[in-house]
């Protein structure tokens, strides 16, 4: 059985979105991780919560404004900062 074009056309189109979000989630790492160097040569501490509670509401607000389950947008980004953290951590040697 064939696939339908429709749907083959969709799903490239979900391939190539994906594989953006892969490539932009590694560039933002390998930013995090010169931040976390940063903080650990300078001994502070790895988490900011307060610039975490301020990036989460300003990340709900677009997601709201894309027509995206802020929810959903929170999860993810908390998600992202918590792996971020445990990163500086690990280069902090803690």
């Amino acid at each position: 059985m064939s696939e339908d074009p429709v749907l083959a056309g969709y799903r490239q189109s979900i391939d190539n979105i994906d594989a953006a979000m892969i490539h932009i989630l590694a560039e933002r790492f390998r930013i995090t991780k010169a931040v976390g160097a940063y903080k650990a040569a300078h001994t502070l501490p790895a988490s900011d919560p307060g610039r975490e509670e301020r990036q989460i509401a300003r990340l709900r607000k677009l997601a709201e404004d894309a027509k995206l389950d802020p929810e959903f947008s929170e999860k993810f980004l908390r998600f992202i900062i918590q792996e971020v953290i445990r990163h500086h951590e690990q280069a902090a040697g803690r």
